[in-house]
């Protein structure tokens, strides 16, 4: 049974910090692109960023480019998503994904693609 469980949210001032992490288990972890999305309350779910299997490849959305990171341990099954500089507008549930893929370069933006989900961790931004 595949499980996506994340921590790491919570409240945060605007200008703040927060690593988010996401623990998988029940698949072989080196074989799937990850990635974070995140969901505000009234809004769509949207694309924040994701990682190749190797790592080599990320990509982000424009409004977090600079300021978030993603990153991944293989060994520890778990992907991380750095966020510096912080704003009220990155408020909101924090999923991750994970979509198995030979390539080991690939990047995936779309939900769609997306094989498994976490439950999201809460990230919420005060002015």
């Amino acid at each position: 049974q595949v499980q996506l469980v994340e921590s790491g949210g919570g409240l945060v001032q605007a200008g703040g910090s927060l690593r988010l992490s996401c623990a998988a288990s029940g698949l072989t972890f080196n074989r799937f692109v990850m990635g974070w999305f995140r969901q505000a309350p009234g809004k769509e779910r949207e694309f924040v960023a994701s990682i190749s299997r190797s790592s080599v490849m990320t990509s982000y959305e424009d409004s977090v480019k600079g300021r978030f990171t993603i990153s991944r341990d293989n060994t520890k099954s778990t992907v991380y998503l750095q966020m510096n500089s912080l704003t009220p507008e990155d408020t909101g549930v924090y999923y991750c994904a994970a979509a198995v893929d030979m390539a080991m370069h690939a990047l995936r933006t779309r939900a769609v693609l997306y094989d498994y989900w976490g439950q999201g961790t809460q990230v919420t931004v005060s002015s």
